[in-house]
């Protein structure tokens, strides 16, 4: 993908600025912010994009499948994906079916509730998934951020995150003796 050459204004700043010039002082903080967030995930994940090309896969292909390896047995119950990834029941369901097709996962029935479905890892699906996460964390090696901005802002986006129900305070876990 070729890379354009960068506006000779900063287009965030210029709406910040018709915000106020607009009467919308007290709203013109939070736009610059919405605004910049989703135009950092824009950028972010174009870079992920690239990296996963390769490997046919998109970010939330990527995420099915690495949190399946995470797990001991390569397995997981379809609700604890849905929650796990913050995504509503549709979009598993749809990215799951995806994974199966290419012979990623494969779907089972739950062992002791009818009403649920297993996603498992297959084979070629773990393989996929290490050589992908390789490619990814050359991206995630280096974001473009120091290491200090880059602390920073996950804190920040976390308290947002919290505060906003994303998910609870938890105990902070002992380290290993």
């Amino acid at each position: 993908m070729p890379r354009r050459a960068p506006l000779r204004v900063d287009p965030i700043a210029e709406a910040r600025r018709q915000w106020v010039a607009h009467g919308w002082s007290d709203a013109a903080g939070g736009m610059s912010a919405v605004t910049s967030v989703i135009r950092a995930q824009q950028l972010m994940l174009a870079r992920i994009d690239q990296a996963l090309r390769p490997f046919d896969l998109t970010f939330a292909r990527f995420e099915m499948l690495r949190l399946l390896a995470f797990t001991r047995e390569g397995r997981i119950p379809m609700s604890s994906a849905t929650a796990r990834l913050q995504l509503h029941a549709t979009s598993v369901t749809h990215t799951v079916g995806r994974l199966a097709r290419d012979g990623l996962v494969t779907r089972e029935a739950h062992p002791r509730d009818g009403r649920a479905m297993m996603i498992v890892l297959t084979d070629a699906g773990a393989t996929l998934v290490e050589r992908a996460t390789t490619a990814l964390n050359e991206v995630f090696s280096d974001i473009g951020l120091t290491e200090d901005d880059t602390a920073q802002l996950v804190g920040v986006l976390a308290r947002f995150r919290r505060d906003a129900g994303d998910f609870a305070e938890s105990a902070p876990v002992p380290e290993p003796l």
